[in-house]
């Protein structure tokens, strides 16, 4: 099979993906409310596991968006365009399925006075929720720090978006697929995090979906990258 081939393939198994996840979108925000159920809706607490990750995904899913508009609009390569354009619709409708959750919940889309970002893996099971010792290690220190605007494990800090902004051609197209690809690897550890702890269970599931959408497209920039003579950024 040529690499052409197996970049389109991969292309159309998270395409796929983030399809099915979008179309599950109106079911997952009754399910969340609990429309029809007989027992009476979870609300999670404020500074649970379900709210955390969703305001913290609903902030790393946006600049994800941001950065794709960037691109799209610094190049003309086909390829980049199709996979930003994928990116920024499915990110944007998950952001706001993830915003939905905390208005039906009640809950405030910030973070409670003290508490920052991450804060909810951190303190999961004493310290630590079963990830590996290096998406742990991600974590720590992140908590109320700004790393030039890098919030969370793998965002873009102001000084590379502002890079991104002035790239042009091929340079836009490889800095924004090593943002991107550094993007996606802190998103997935999110992810993790909630299939493990999120007591409410289509946001579990959402967050299971958002893990494999997401592995498929890292492997689908390796690909890009190693095409463009480049690589993801160590």
């Amino acid at each position: 099979m040529s690499a052409a081939l197996t970049r389109r393939t991969r292309w159309a198994v998270g395409s796929a993906v983030a399809v099915a996840l979008l179309f599950a979108g109106a079911a997952t925000v009754a399910s969340a409310r609990g429309d029809g159920a007989a027992s009476a809706p979870l609300t999670p607490a404020a500074d649970s596991a379900d709210a955390g990750f969703a305001r913290d995904m609903a902030v790393h899913h946006q600049q994800a968006v941001e950065m794709s508009f960037l691109v799209r609009d610094t190049t003309d390569d086909e390829d980049v365009r199709r996979l930003a354009y994928d990116i920024a619709n499915t990110q944007a409708n998950q952001r706001g399925m993830l915003l939905g959750w905390l208005d039906l919940w009640e809950l405030p889309k910030t973070a409670p006075e003290g508490q920052g970002p991450m804060a909810w893996m951190a303190d999961a099971h004493g310290g630590h929720s079963g990830h590996s010792g290096h998406d742990m290690q991600d974590m720590k220190g992140m908590e109320g720090m700004d790393h030039d605007g890098a919030l969370m494990p793998g965002m873009a800090t102001r000084t590379e978006l502002e890079r991104l902004r002035k790239a042009r051609g091929k340079q836009a197209e490889i800095l924004f697929l090593q943002l991107m690809t550094d993007h996606h690897k802190g998103g997935v550890a999110m992810a993790r995090g909630c299939a493990e702890q999120c007591a409410v269970a289509v946001e579990a599931r959402l967050a299971r979906g958002m893990v494999e959408a997401q592995q498929s497209e890292l492997d689908l920039m390796a690909d890009m990258l190693t095409a463009r003579g480049a690589a993801p950024r160590p």
